[in-house]
């Protein structure tokens, strides 16, 4: 019963989970995501956990949705909350395997970029997480 009050009592979320996927050489996976802003096409792997889902699987698998690349999550690096009914998550994630072979219906591009290449066109907040700081 105490779960029943507790479900009805509390907001519900959806949790945006973002990857800072990253090669051997140090390069970072970004996507030029078919759905986004015009202007700001590109960044980093991200998607929603489903229900019941370990957010650093969540990542795992949309890489591999939207890539086809492998990824072994790391370290949480960025969480916040305060959006009406968002959680944003991140995580570092390094390429294990795989093939890229992008989901056309998502993405238009997938590139490597060196952190001090970065495209124009970048989503300001994931070009924060690719530089270790975080945005307020």
């Amino acid at each position: 019963m105490q779960w029943r009050v507790l479900w009805l009592a509390h907001a519900k979320f959806m949790v945006g989970v973002t990857g800072v996927v990253r090669n051997d050489q140090g390069e970072v996976l970004l996507l030029r995501h078919r759905m986004w802003p015009p202007e700001r096409p590109w960044g980093l792997p991200t998607g929603y956990a489903v229900k019941g889902e370990e957010f650093p699987l969540t990542i795992a698998r949309e890489v591999k949705e939207e890539t086809g690349l492998d990824v072994e999550p790391g370290r949480l690096v960025h969480l916040k909350s305060g959006y009406k009914l968002r959680l944003e998550v991140a995580y570092e994630a390094l390429v294990t395997g795989g093939t890229l072979k992008i989901d056309t219906f998502e993405i238009l591009e997938a590139q490597w970029y060196s952190p001090d290449s970065l495209p124009d066109g970048m989503q300001e907040s994931h070009r924060a997480l690719i530089h270790g700081k975080t945005t307020p």
